[in-house]
Protein backbone atom coordinates (compact mmCIF):
# COMPACT_ATOMS: atom_id res chain seq x y z
CA UNK A 1 0.00 0.00 0.00
CA UNK A 2 2.84 2.42 0.71
CA UNK A 3 4.41 2.07 -2.28
CA UNK A 4 1.25 2.29 -4.26
CA UNK A 5 0.52 5.60 -2.63
CA UNK A 6 4.20 6.61 -2.92
CA UNK A 7 4.10 5.89 -7.03
CA UNK A 8 0.81 8.29 -7.29
CA UNK A 9 2.72 10.84 -5.44
CA UNK A 10 5.65 10.54 -8.02
CA UNK A 11 2.82 10.62 -11.01
CA UNK A 12 1.09 13.82 -9.73
CA UNK A 13 4.72 15.58 -9.01
CA UNK A 14 5.87 14.80 -12.31
CA UNK A 15 2.55 15.54 -14.73
CA UNK A 16 2.24 18.39 -12.68
CA UNK A 17 5.49 19.92 -13.51
CA UNK A 18 4.79 18.52 -16.86
CA UNK A 19 1.49 21.29 -17.31
CA UNK A 20 4.10 24.11 -16.54
CA UNK A 21 4.38 24.09 -20.42
CA UNK A 22 0.30 24.20 -21.01
CA UNK A 23 -0.28 27.88 -21.88
CA UNK A 24 2.63 27.22 -24.66
CA UNK A 25 1.72 24.28 -26.29
CA UNK A 26 -2.17 25.38 -25.98
CA UNK A 27 -2.91 21.92 -27.66
CA UNK A 28 -6.00 19.92 -27.55
CA UNK A 29 -6.17 16.67 -25.28
CA UNK A 30 -8.78 13.85 -25.31
CA UNK A 31 -7.40 11.01 -23.27
CA UNK A 32 -7.14 11.76 -19.46
CA UNK A 33 -5.70 9.63 -17.21
CA UNK A 34 -7.52 8.67 -14.03
CA UNK A 35 -6.56 6.99 -10.86
CA UNK A 36 -8.62 7.14 -6.72
CA UNK A 37 -9.70 5.80 -4.07
CA UNK A 38 -12.76 5.11 -2.08
CA UNK A 39 -14.97 2.89 0.12
CA UNK A 40 -16.69 -0.24 -0.94
CA UNK A 41 -20.18 -1.47 -0.25
CA UNK A 42 -21.50 -5.03 -0.36
CA UNK A 43 -25.09 -5.77 -0.71
CA UNK A 44 -26.39 -9.32 -0.15
CA UNK A 45 -26.80 -11.89 2.35
CA UNK A 46 -24.91 -11.29 5.09
CA UNK A 47 -25.24 -6.99 5.02
CA UNK A 48 -27.77 -4.93 7.01
CA UNK A 49 -30.10 -2.87 5.88
CA UNK A 50 -27.94 0.36 6.92
CA UNK A 51 -24.74 -0.62 5.06
CA UNK A 52 -24.78 1.96 2.66
CA UNK A 53 -21.13 3.25 3.43
CA UNK A 54 -19.77 0.36 5.56
CA UNK A 55 -16.42 1.57 4.44
CA UNK A 56 -13.83 -0.80 3.26
CA UNK A 57 -11.06 0.47 0.79
CA UNK A 58 -10.79 0.65 -2.68
CA UNK A 59 -7.99 1.02 -5.54
CA UNK A 60 -8.90 2.58 -9.09
CA UNK A 61 -6.67 3.63 -12.14
CA UNK A 62 -7.97 4.00 -15.41
CA UNK A 63 -8.20 6.25 -18.95
CA UNK A 64 -10.97 7.66 -20.47
CA UNK A 65 -11.12 9.45 -24.41
CA UNK A 66 -13.09 11.99 -24.96
CA UNK A 67 -15.83 10.85 -28.25
CA UNK A 68 -17.32 13.47 -28.74
CA UNK A 69 -19.13 16.47 -26.70
CA UNK A 70 -20.41 15.50 -23.43
CA UNK A 71 -19.49 11.65 -24.34
CA UNK A 72 -16.70 9.82 -23.42
CA UNK A 73 -15.16 6.25 -23.26
CA UNK A 74 -13.89 5.14 -19.80
CA UNK A 75 -11.63 1.87 -19.39
CA UNK A 76 -10.91 0.81 -15.79
CA UNK A 77 -9.48 -1.36 -13.22
CA UNK A 78 -10.46 -1.41 -9.93
CA UNK A 79 -9.65 -3.72 -6.23
CA UNK A 80 -11.79 -3.29 -3.47
CA UNK A 81 -12.49 -5.40 -0.72
CA UNK A 82 -15.94 -6.85 0.45
CA UNK A 83 -17.32 -8.22 3.66
CA UNK A 84 -20.48 -9.29 5.40
CA UNK A 85 -21.29 -11.34 8.73
CA UNK A 86 -23.90 -12.17 10.59
CA UNK A 87 -22.77 -11.26 13.89
CA UNK A 88 -23.23 -7.88 13.63
CA UNK A 89 -26.71 -8.47 12.30
CA UNK A 90 -30.12 -7.27 13.90
CA UNK A 91 -31.87 -9.60 13.07
CA UNK A 92 -31.76 -12.65 15.57
CA UNK A 93 -32.23 -15.74 13.18
CA UNK A 94 -29.29 -14.32 11.24
CA UNK A 95 -26.95 -14.00 14.61
CA UNK A 96 -27.72 -18.02 14.46
CA UNK A 97 -26.96 -18.49 11.17
CA UNK A 98 -23.25 -17.21 12.01
CA UNK A 99 -21.87 -16.94 8.54
CA UNK A 100 -19.02 -14.48 7.38
CA UNK A 101 -16.86 -13.98 4.47
CA UNK A 102 -14.68 -11.52 3.23
CA UNK A 103 -12.80 -11.55 -0.12
CA UNK A 104 -10.50 -9.29 -2.10
CA UNK A 105 -11.39 -8.29 -5.96
CA UNK A 106 -10.64 -7.02 -8.77
CA UNK A 107 -13.16 -5.40 -11.36
CA UNK A 108 -12.32 -4.22 -15.01
CA UNK A 109 -14.85 -2.49 -16.92
CA UNK A 110 -15.47 -0.23 -19.87
CA UNK A 111 -18.39 2.44 -19.25
CA UNK A 112 -19.80 5.45 -21.74
CA UNK A 113 -19.67 9.00 -19.46
CA UNK A 114 -22.52 11.57 -20.36
CA UNK A 115 -21.61 14.96 -18.88
CA UNK A 116 -24.79 17.16 -18.41
CA UNK A 117 -22.66 20.09 -19.56
CA UNK A 118 -20.67 20.74 -22.66
CA UNK A 119 -17.02 20.74 -22.50
CA UNK A 120 -16.07 23.35 -24.13
CA UNK A 121 -14.17 24.32 -27.46
CA UNK A 122 -10.86 23.57 -26.26
CA UNK A 123 -10.23 20.96 -22.95
CA UNK A 124 -9.05 23.75 -20.62
CA UNK A 125 -12.13 25.58 -21.60
CA UNK A 126 -14.40 23.10 -19.48
CA UNK A 127 -16.72 23.89 -16.93
CA UNK A 128 -15.12 24.88 -13.49
CA UNK A 129 -18.15 21.80 -12.03
CA UNK A 130 -20.17 19.24 -14.15
CA UNK A 131 -22.31 16.60 -13.41
CA UNK A 132 -22.22 13.11 -15.48
CA UNK A 133 -23.66 9.67 -15.41
CA UNK A 134 -21.99 6.28 -16.43
CA UNK A 135 -23.03 2.96 -17.41
CA UNK A 136 -21.26 0.09 -19.12
CA UNK A 137 -20.20 -3.46 -18.87
CA UNK A 138 -17.50 -4.91 -16.70
CA UNK A 139 -15.91 -7.97 -15.28
CA UNK A 140 -15.27 -8.98 -11.63
CA UNK A 141 -13.39 -11.24 -10.13
CA UNK A 142 -14.26 -12.65 -6.39
CA UNK A 143 -12.68 -15.09 -3.85
CA UNK A 144 -14.93 -15.33 -0.72
CA UNK A 145 -13.01 -16.13 2.63
CA UNK A 146 -13.76 -16.96 6.22
CA UNK A 147 -11.87 -16.88 9.60
CA UNK A 148 -11.82 -20.53 11.27
CA UNK A 149 -10.34 -21.25 14.27
CA UNK A 150 -7.40 -18.47 13.73
CA UNK A 151 -6.94 -19.58 10.39
CA UNK A 152 -8.50 -17.69 6.77
CA UNK A 153 -10.19 -20.49 4.70
CA UNK A 154 -11.29 -20.25 1.23
CA UNK A 155 -14.53 -21.22 0.89
CA UNK A 156 -15.22 -22.05 -2.81
CA UNK A 157 -13.14 -25.24 -3.00
CA UNK A 158 -15.45 -26.52 0.11
CA UNK A 159 -18.61 -26.37 -2.07
CA UNK A 160 -20.71 -25.56 1.21
CA UNK A 161 -23.86 -25.63 -0.93
CA UNK A 162 -22.81 -28.21 -3.33
CA UNK A 163 -22.12 -25.74 -6.18
CA UNK A 164 -19.27 -25.42 -8.20
CA UNK A 165 -19.93 -21.24 -8.63
CA UNK A 166 -16.99 -19.47 -11.13
CA UNK A 167 -15.15 -16.87 -9.41
CA UNK A 168 -15.84 -14.64 -12.39
CA UNK A 169 -18.87 -12.76 -12.81
CA UNK A 170 -20.27 -10.16 -15.46
CA UNK A 171 -20.83 -6.91 -13.73
CA UNK A 172 -23.05 -3.70 -15.24
CA UNK A 173 -21.94 -0.97 -13.65
CA UNK A 174 -24.05 2.29 -13.15
CA UNK A 175 -24.33 5.73 -11.61
CA UNK A 176 -23.33 9.47 -11.23
CA UNK A 177 -20.72 11.52 -10.18
CA UNK A 178 -19.48 15.39 -10.61
CA UNK A 179 -16.54 16.56 -11.85
CA UNK A 180 -14.66 19.72 -10.68
CA UNK A 181 -12.16 21.86 -12.80
CA UNK A 182 -9.13 22.15 -10.52
CA UNK A 183 -6.58 24.04 -13.01
CA UNK A 184 -6.19 23.40 -16.77
CA UNK A 185 -4.60 19.91 -16.52
CA UNK A 186 -6.31 18.52 -13.31
CA UNK A 187 -9.90 17.46 -12.08
CA UNK A 188 -11.09 16.34 -9.06
CA UNK A 189 -14.69 13.73 -9.26
CA UNK A 190 -16.29 12.00 -6.81
CA UNK A 191 -18.47 9.27 -8.41
CA UNK A 192 -20.89 6.82 -6.35
CA UNK A 193 -21.76 3.50 -8.50
CA UNK A 194 -24.11 -0.05 -8.14
CA UNK A 195 -22.79 -3.12 -9.54
CA UNK A 196 -24.87 -5.45 -10.67
CA UNK A 197 -23.82 -8.36 -10.62
CA UNK A 198 -24.88 -12.27 -12.63
CA UNK A 199 -24.36 -14.31 -9.28
CA UNK A 200 -25.21 -14.89 -6.05
CA UNK A 201 -22.20 -16.18 -4.41
CA UNK A 202 -19.88 -12.80 -3.83
CA UNK A 203 -20.54 -14.34 -0.25
CA UNK A 204 -20.95 -18.20 -0.55
CA UNK A 205 -23.82 -17.96 0.72
CA UNK A 206 -27.38 -18.57 -1.79
CA UNK A 207 -29.59 -21.40 -1.37
CA UNK A 208 -30.25 -24.28 1.85
CA UNK A 209 -28.29 -26.35 4.03
CA UNK A 210 -27.28 -29.54 2.32
CA UNK A 211 -27.00 -31.37 6.01
CA UNK A 212 -24.10 -32.52 7.82
CA UNK A 213 -23.99 -35.71 6.12
CA UNK A 214 -23.61 -34.20 2.38
CA UNK A 215 -20.49 -33.64 3.39
CA UNK A 216 -16.91 -36.16 3.03
CA UNK A 217 -14.98 -33.16 4.07
CA UNK A 218 -15.25 -32.33 7.91
CA UNK A 219 -14.22 -28.77 7.32
CA UNK A 220 -16.88 -28.41 4.42
CA UNK A 221 -19.14 -29.77 6.65
CA UNK A 222 -18.62 -27.09 9.50
CA UNK A 223 -17.86 -23.79 7.53
CA UNK A 224 -21.62 -25.01 6.08
CA UNK A 225 -23.45 -24.82 9.26
CA UNK A 226 -21.73 -22.46 11.92
CA UNK A 227 -23.80 -22.94 14.40
CA UNK A 228 -22.35 -25.40 16.19
CA UNK A 229 -19.52 -22.60 17.39
CA UNK A 230 -22.72 -20.76 19.47
CA UNK A 231 -23.62 -23.99 21.11
CA UNK A 232 -26.13 -24.57 18.95
CA UNK A 233 -27.89 -27.53 17.02
CA UNK A 234 -26.90 -28.17 13.14
CA UNK A 235 -30.17 -28.01 11.45
CA UNK A 236 -31.70 -30.26 8.94
CA UNK A 237 -31.05 -30.64 4.69
CA UNK A 238 -33.19 -28.05 2.65
CA UNK A 239 -33.23 -25.24 6.03
CA UNK A 240 -32.72 -22.00 4.04
CA UNK A 241 -29.54 -20.45 3.97
CA UNK A 242 -29.65 -17.80 1.60
CA UNK A 243 -31.73 -16.03 -0.45
CA UNK A 244 -31.59 -17.21 -4.39
CA UNK A 245 -34.30 -14.87 -5.45
CA UNK A 246 -31.84 -12.32 -5.47
CA UNK A 247 -28.21 -11.76 -6.78
CA UNK A 248 -25.92 -10.06 -4.88
CA UNK A 249 -24.58 -6.49 -5.57
CA UNK A 250 -22.00 -3.99 -4.40
CA UNK A 251 -21.55 -0.21 -4.12
CA UNK A 252 -18.33 2.32 -4.78
CA UNK A 253 -17.77 5.33 -3.61
CA UNK A 254 -14.78 6.74 -4.97
CA UNK A 255 -12.73 10.25 -5.20
CA UNK A 256 -10.21 10.66 -8.17
CA UNK A 257 -7.52 12.66 -9.84
CA UNK A 258 -7.82 12.90 -13.52
CA UNK A 259 -5.11 14.33 -15.30
CA UNK A 260 -5.41 15.20 -19.48
CA UNK A 261 -2.28 13.39 -20.87
CA UNK A 262 -0.51 15.40 -23.76
CA UNK A 263 -1.53 14.40 -27.43
CA UNK A 264 2.03 13.20 -28.19
CA UNK A 265 2.91 11.56 -24.94
CA UNK A 266 3.17 7.96 -26.32
CA UNK A 267 5.61 9.65 -29.29
CA UNK A 268 7.85 11.04 -27.17
CA UNK A 269 8.43 7.74 -25.29
CA UNK A 270 8.42 5.95 -28.46
CA UNK A 271 11.25 8.29 -30.06
CA UNK A 272 13.42 8.50 -26.91
CA UNK A 273 13.26 4.73 -26.59
CA UNK A 274 14.65 5.07 -30.29
CA UNK A 275 17.06 7.23 -29.69
CA UNK A 276 18.68 5.21 -27.21
CA UNK A 277 18.83 1.98 -29.02
CA UNK A 278 20.44 4.02 -32.10
CA UNK A 279 23.11 5.72 -29.74
CA UNK A 280 23.54 2.18 -27.82
CA UNK A 281 24.59 0.52 -31.42
CA UNK A 282 26.34 3.48 -32.23
CA UNK A 283 28.53 3.03 -29.51
CA UNK A 284 29.06 -0.60 -29.32
CA UNK A 285 30.27 0.11 -32.98
CA UNK A 286 32.62 2.64 -31.94
CA UNK A 287 33.71 0.11 -29.36
CA UNK A 288 34.34 -2.32 -31.86
CA UNK A 289 36.46 -0.60 -34.31
CA UNK A 290 38.52 0.80 -30.92
CA UNK A 291 39.29 -3.07 -30.48
CA UNK A 292 40.27 -3.37 -34.19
Amino acid sequence: MVRIVLGFGFLVVSVFAEAQSFYALRRERSLILVAGTGTSTYLGELSNPGDYLDAKPTLTVGLQHKLIDRLSLRADVTWFQLRGNDAKADDGSRQRRNLSFQSNNFELGVSGVLSLYKSGRRFYQRPLINFYAFGGVGLCYFNPTTEYQGERITLRPLQTEGVAYSRFTPVIPMGLGVRFKMGPMFNLSIEGGLRKTFTDYLDDVSTVHLGASAFSDPLAAALSDRRAELGLPTVPAGTQRGNPGSEDAYFLLNAKLEYYLPVDFLAKKTQKSFYKRKRNTAYKRYNQRRRR
